[in-house]
Protein backbone atom coordinates (compact mmCIF):
# COMPACT_ATOMS: atom_id res chain seq x y z
CA UNK A 1 0.00 0.00 0.00
CA UNK A 2 2.89 2.37 0.72
CA UNK A 3 3.89 2.16 -2.99
CA UNK A 4 0.39 3.09 -4.12
CA UNK A 5 -0.14 6.13 -1.92
CA UNK A 6 2.29 8.46 -3.79
CA UNK A 7 0.42 7.82 -7.07
CA UNK A 8 -2.89 8.67 -5.43
CA UNK A 9 -1.39 11.71 -3.73
CA UNK A 10 -0.05 13.31 -6.93
CA UNK A 11 -3.22 12.52 -8.88
CA UNK A 12 -5.23 14.14 -6.10
CA UNK A 13 -2.93 17.18 -6.08
CA UNK A 14 -3.56 17.67 -9.79
CA UNK A 15 -7.32 17.51 -9.26
CA UNK A 16 -7.02 20.01 -6.39
CA UNK A 17 -4.78 22.47 -8.26
CA UNK A 18 -7.27 22.64 -11.12
CA UNK A 19 -9.75 24.14 -8.69
CA UNK A 20 -7.41 26.90 -7.54
CA UNK A 21 -7.81 30.09 -9.62
CA UNK A 22 -4.09 30.91 -9.39
CA UNK A 23 -3.29 28.10 -11.87
CA UNK A 24 -3.93 28.90 -15.57
CA UNK A 25 -6.19 26.60 -17.59
CA UNK A 26 -3.23 25.40 -19.69
CA UNK A 27 -1.06 24.42 -16.73
CA UNK A 28 -1.34 20.76 -17.69
CA UNK A 29 -0.04 21.48 -21.20
CA UNK A 30 3.05 23.24 -19.80
CA UNK A 31 3.72 20.32 -17.48
CA UNK A 32 3.34 17.83 -20.33
CA UNK A 33 5.77 19.78 -22.53
CA UNK A 34 8.31 19.76 -19.71
CA UNK A 35 8.01 15.98 -19.55
CA UNK A 36 8.45 15.50 -23.31
CA UNK A 37 11.39 17.88 -23.74
CA UNK A 38 13.29 17.38 -20.48
CA UNK A 39 12.23 14.68 -18.03
CA UNK A 40 11.57 11.77 -20.43
CA UNK A 41 14.75 12.28 -22.53
CA UNK A 42 16.74 12.46 -19.29
CA UNK A 43 15.29 9.15 -18.12
CA UNK A 44 16.12 7.51 -21.46
CA UNK A 45 19.71 8.80 -21.42
CA UNK A 46 20.08 7.61 -17.85
CA UNK A 47 18.74 4.07 -18.17
CA UNK A 48 19.17 2.79 -21.74
CA UNK A 49 23.02 2.72 -21.89
CA UNK A 50 23.26 0.50 -18.80
CA UNK A 51 21.10 -2.34 -20.15
CA UNK A 52 22.45 -5.50 -21.79
CA UNK A 53 20.58 -8.40 -23.38
CA UNK A 54 20.97 -12.17 -23.03
CA UNK A 55 19.05 -14.98 -24.73
CA UNK A 56 16.92 -16.00 -21.73
CA UNK A 57 15.61 -12.45 -21.42
CA UNK A 58 14.41 -12.32 -25.01
CA UNK A 59 10.77 -12.95 -24.08
CA UNK A 60 10.76 -9.79 -21.96
CA UNK A 61 11.92 -7.81 -25.00
CA UNK A 62 9.57 -9.31 -27.61
CA UNK A 63 6.32 -9.58 -25.66
CA UNK A 64 5.66 -5.82 -25.29
CA UNK A 65 5.82 -5.41 -29.07
CA UNK A 66 3.34 -8.24 -29.56
CA UNK A 67 1.12 -6.66 -26.91
CA UNK A 68 1.29 -3.29 -28.65
CA UNK A 69 0.31 -4.75 -32.04
CA UNK A 70 -2.50 -6.87 -30.59
CA UNK A 71 -3.94 -4.02 -28.54
CA UNK A 72 -3.77 -1.61 -31.48
CA UNK A 73 -5.64 -4.08 -33.70
CA UNK A 74 -8.32 -4.54 -31.03
CA UNK A 75 -8.72 -0.75 -30.72
CA UNK A 76 -9.02 -0.37 -34.50
CA UNK A 77 -11.63 -3.13 -34.60
CA UNK A 78 -13.61 -1.61 -31.73
CA UNK A 79 -13.38 1.85 -33.30
CA UNK A 80 -14.65 0.56 -36.63
CA UNK A 81 -17.54 -1.36 -35.07
CA UNK A 82 -18.48 1.55 -32.78
CA UNK A 83 -17.87 4.24 -35.43
CA UNK A 84 -15.62 6.32 -33.19
CA UNK A 85 -14.33 9.66 -34.42
CA UNK A 86 -10.79 9.94 -35.76
CA UNK A 87 -9.73 11.79 -32.58
CA UNK A 88 -11.20 9.10 -30.30
CA UNK A 89 -9.54 6.29 -32.25
CA UNK A 90 -6.19 8.10 -32.20
CA UNK A 91 -6.47 8.78 -28.47
CA UNK A 92 -7.13 5.10 -27.67
CA UNK A 93 -4.38 3.97 -30.06
CA UNK A 94 -1.99 5.91 -27.82
CA UNK A 95 -3.15 4.99 -24.33
CA UNK A 96 -4.34 1.39 -24.78
CA UNK A 97 -1.31 -0.30 -26.47
CA UNK A 98 1.21 1.54 -24.25
CA UNK A 99 1.16 0.39 -20.63
CA UNK A 100 2.48 1.99 -17.46
CA UNK A 101 5.26 -0.60 -17.28
CA UNK A 102 7.84 1.59 -15.56
CA UNK A 103 6.47 4.01 -12.96
CA UNK A 104 3.79 1.59 -11.77
CA UNK A 105 4.99 -1.65 -13.38
CA UNK A 106 8.47 -1.90 -11.88
CA UNK A 107 7.37 -1.19 -8.26
CA UNK A 108 4.46 -3.62 -8.67
CA UNK A 109 6.74 -6.35 -10.04
CA UNK A 110 9.09 -5.85 -7.09
CA UNK A 111 6.19 -6.02 -4.65
CA UNK A 112 4.60 -9.16 -6.14
CA UNK A 113 7.65 -11.08 -7.42
CA UNK A 114 10.55 -9.72 -5.38
CA UNK A 115 13.70 -7.79 -6.23
CA UNK A 116 15.18 -10.59 -8.33
CA UNK A 117 12.39 -10.14 -10.92
CA UNK A 118 12.99 -6.42 -11.46
CA UNK A 119 15.54 -6.85 -14.33
CA UNK A 120 12.86 -8.56 -16.42
CA UNK A 121 10.51 -5.63 -15.79
CA UNK A 122 13.25 -3.15 -16.74
CA UNK A 123 13.90 -4.99 -20.01
CA UNK A 124 10.18 -5.14 -20.81
CA UNK A 125 9.88 -1.42 -20.20
CA UNK A 126 13.10 -0.08 -21.71
CA UNK A 127 13.33 -2.23 -24.85
CA UNK A 128 9.56 -2.53 -25.24
CA UNK A 129 7.44 0.29 -23.88
CA UNK A 130 10.07 3.04 -24.18
CA UNK A 131 11.01 2.12 -27.71
CA UNK A 132 7.33 1.82 -28.64
CA UNK A 133 6.59 5.24 -27.14
CA UNK A 134 9.35 6.85 -29.18
CA UNK A 135 8.44 5.11 -32.46
CA UNK A 136 4.86 3.86 -32.49
CA UNK A 137 3.69 6.72 -30.24
CA UNK A 138 5.21 9.33 -32.52
CA UNK A 139 3.66 7.66 -35.57
CA UNK A 140 0.18 7.75 -34.00
CA UNK A 141 0.66 11.41 -33.09
CA UNK A 142 1.68 12.21 -36.65
CA UNK A 143 -1.27 10.34 -38.17
CA UNK A 144 -4.04 11.31 -35.75
CA UNK A 145 -2.86 14.56 -34.14
CA UNK A 146 -4.61 17.84 -34.73
CA UNK A 147 -4.24 19.26 -38.22
CA UNK A 148 -4.17 17.89 -41.75
CA UNK A 149 -3.23 14.25 -42.32
CA UNK A 150 0.55 14.26 -42.96
CA UNK A 151 2.34 12.56 -45.80
CA UNK A 152 5.05 9.90 -45.28
CA UNK A 153 7.83 12.49 -45.29
CA UNK A 154 6.12 14.53 -42.59
CA UNK A 155 5.57 11.42 -40.48
CA UNK A 156 9.26 10.51 -40.69
CA UNK A 157 10.23 14.09 -39.86
CA UNK A 158 8.03 14.11 -36.75
CA UNK A 159 9.50 10.80 -35.61
CA UNK A 160 13.15 11.78 -36.02
CA UNK A 161 12.63 15.20 -34.38
CA UNK A 162 10.68 13.86 -31.37
CA UNK A 163 12.88 14.64 -28.31
CA UNK A 164 12.56 11.21 -26.60
CA UNK A 165 13.36 9.51 -29.91
CA UNK A 166 16.48 11.65 -30.35
CA UNK A 167 17.50 10.75 -26.80
CA UNK A 168 16.92 7.08 -27.59
CA UNK A 169 19.14 7.25 -30.68
CA UNK A 170 21.85 8.97 -28.68
CA UNK A 171 21.63 6.37 -25.91
CA UNK A 172 21.77 3.44 -28.34
CA UNK A 173 24.31 4.54 -30.92
CA UNK A 174 26.52 7.30 -29.54
CA UNK A 175 29.37 6.89 -27.04
CA UNK A 176 27.64 8.99 -24.43
CA UNK A 177 28.70 7.03 -21.34
CA UNK A 178 31.53 9.44 -20.36
CA UNK A 179 29.27 12.44 -20.92
CA UNK A 180 26.31 10.88 -19.12
CA UNK A 181 28.55 10.08 -16.16
CA UNK A 182 29.54 13.75 -15.99
CA UNK A 183 25.98 15.01 -16.06
CA UNK A 184 24.44 12.04 -14.23
CA UNK A 185 23.32 14.12 -11.22
CA UNK A 186 21.40 16.48 -13.53
CA UNK A 187 19.90 13.57 -15.50
CA UNK A 188 18.90 11.86 -12.27
CA UNK A 189 17.24 15.00 -10.98
CA UNK A 190 15.32 15.59 -14.23
CA UNK A 191 14.31 11.95 -14.58
CA UNK A 192 13.13 11.83 -10.98
CA UNK A 193 10.69 14.66 -11.67
CA UNK A 194 8.92 12.75 -14.46
CA UNK A 195 6.47 10.70 -12.38
CA UNK A 196 5.15 13.45 -10.06
CA UNK A 197 4.95 16.03 -12.87
CA UNK A 198 3.05 13.70 -15.20
CA UNK A 199 0.69 12.54 -12.45
CA UNK A 200 -0.10 16.12 -11.44
CA UNK A 201 -0.75 16.95 -15.11
CA UNK A 202 -3.03 13.92 -15.45
CA UNK A 203 -4.89 14.89 -12.29
CA UNK A 204 -5.21 18.45 -13.57
CA UNK A 205 -6.82 17.17 -16.78
CA UNK A 206 -8.83 14.40 -15.14
CA UNK A 207 -12.59 14.53 -15.49
CA UNK A 208 -14.64 12.76 -12.85
CA UNK A 209 -17.67 12.84 -15.15
CA UNK A 210 -17.18 12.07 -18.83
CA UNK A 211 -19.57 13.10 -21.60
CA UNK A 212 -22.01 10.30 -22.41
CA UNK A 213 -20.48 9.64 -25.84
CA UNK A 214 -17.03 9.04 -24.26
CA UNK A 215 -18.15 6.48 -21.66
CA UNK A 216 -18.15 3.57 -24.13
CA UNK A 217 -14.62 4.25 -25.49
CA UNK A 218 -13.41 4.71 -21.91
CA UNK A 219 -14.83 1.36 -20.77
CA UNK A 220 -13.79 -0.55 -23.90
CA UNK A 221 -10.26 0.86 -23.83
CA UNK A 222 -9.67 -0.07 -20.19
CA UNK A 223 -11.26 -3.49 -20.72
CA UNK A 224 -8.80 -4.20 -23.55
CA UNK A 225 -5.84 -2.84 -21.58
CA UNK A 226 -6.49 -4.38 -18.16
CA UNK A 227 -8.16 -7.69 -18.97
CA UNK A 228 -8.49 -8.78 -22.62
CA UNK A 229 -4.83 -8.34 -23.60
CA UNK A 230 -3.28 -10.07 -20.56
CA UNK A 231 -5.75 -12.98 -20.83
CA UNK A 232 -4.95 -13.45 -24.54
CA UNK A 233 -1.22 -13.57 -23.84
CA UNK A 234 -1.69 -15.81 -20.82
CA UNK A 235 -3.55 -18.31 -23.03
CA UNK A 236 -0.90 -17.98 -25.77
CA UNK A 237 1.94 -18.70 -23.33
CA UNK A 238 0.11 -21.74 -21.99
CA UNK A 239 -0.54 -22.97 -25.54
CA UNK A 240 3.13 -22.65 -26.54
CA UNK A 241 4.39 -23.99 -23.20
CA UNK A 242 6.27 -20.81 -22.24
CA UNK A 243 7.18 -20.74 -18.56
CA UNK A 244 9.71 -19.22 -16.20
CA UNK A 245 10.15 -15.96 -14.29
CA UNK A 246 10.70 -13.82 -17.41
CA UNK A 247 7.39 -15.06 -18.85
CA UNK A 248 5.46 -14.50 -15.62
CA UNK A 249 6.85 -10.99 -15.12
CA UNK A 250 6.17 -10.11 -18.76
CA UNK A 251 2.57 -11.36 -18.47
CA UNK A 252 2.15 -9.28 -15.33
CA UNK A 253 3.43 -6.21 -17.18
CA UNK A 254 0.85 -6.73 -19.96
CA UNK A 255 -1.86 -5.98 -17.38
CA UNK A 256 -0.54 -2.55 -16.37
CA UNK A 257 -2.89 0.44 -16.88
CA UNK A 258 -2.33 3.03 -19.64
CA UNK A 259 1.03 4.80 -19.66
CA UNK A 260 0.93 8.25 -18.05
CA UNK A 261 3.32 9.67 -20.65
CA UNK A 262 1.07 8.41 -23.46
CA UNK A 263 -1.74 10.38 -21.85
CA UNK A 264 0.50 13.44 -21.82
CA UNK A 265 1.25 12.98 -25.53
CA UNK A 266 -2.45 12.66 -26.31
CA UNK A 267 -3.10 15.90 -24.45
CA UNK A 268 -0.38 17.77 -26.35
CA UNK A 269 -1.84 16.53 -29.65
CA UNK A 270 -5.36 17.53 -28.46
CA UNK A 271 -6.57 13.95 -28.84
CA UNK A 272 -9.48 13.81 -26.38
CA UNK A 273 -7.43 14.95 -23.34
CA UNK A 274 -10.36 14.48 -20.94
CA UNK A 275 -10.94 10.92 -22.11
CA UNK A 276 -7.26 9.91 -22.08
CA UNK A 277 -6.65 11.52 -18.70
CA UNK A 278 -9.63 9.67 -17.25
CA UNK A 279 -8.33 6.40 -18.70
CA UNK A 280 -4.88 6.97 -17.21
CA UNK A 281 -6.14 8.14 -13.82
CA UNK A 282 -8.95 5.66 -13.33
CA UNK A 283 -6.85 2.93 -14.96
CA UNK A 284 -4.30 3.29 -12.15
CA UNK A 285 -7.06 3.10 -9.53
CA UNK A 286 -8.72 0.05 -11.10
CA UNK A 287 -5.37 -1.72 -11.56
CA UNK A 288 -4.92 -1.84 -7.79
CA UNK A 289 -7.73 -4.41 -7.85
CA UNK A 290 -7.11 -6.07 -11.24
CA UNK A 291 -3.36 -6.71 -10.85
CA UNK A 292 -3.68 -9.05 -7.83
CA UNK A 293 -6.23 -11.05 -9.83
CA UNK A 294 -3.91 -11.30 -12.86
CA UNK A 295 -1.05 -12.27 -10.54
CA UNK A 296 -3.05 -15.24 -9.24
CA UNK A 297 -3.85 -16.38 -12.79
CA UNK A 298 -0.23 -16.43 -13.96
CA UNK A 299 1.14 -18.46 -11.04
Amino acid sequence: MHRILPFLLFLGLGVLLKRLPVFPKETDRSLNLYVIYIALPALILLQIPSLTLSSHMLVAVLMPWAVMITSALLVLLAGKLSRWSRETTGALLLVVPLGNTSFLGIPMVEQFFGTSAVPYAVLYDQFGSFLALATYGTLILALYGKGARPGPGQVVKKIITFPPFLALLAALFLPISPLSATIKPALTMAAGSLVPVVLVAIGFQMQLLLPRHEIAPFAIGLFIRLLITPVLFLLACKFFGLTGPAVRVSLFETAMPPMVTAGALASIAELKPGLTSAMVGFGILISFFSLPMIYQWIQ
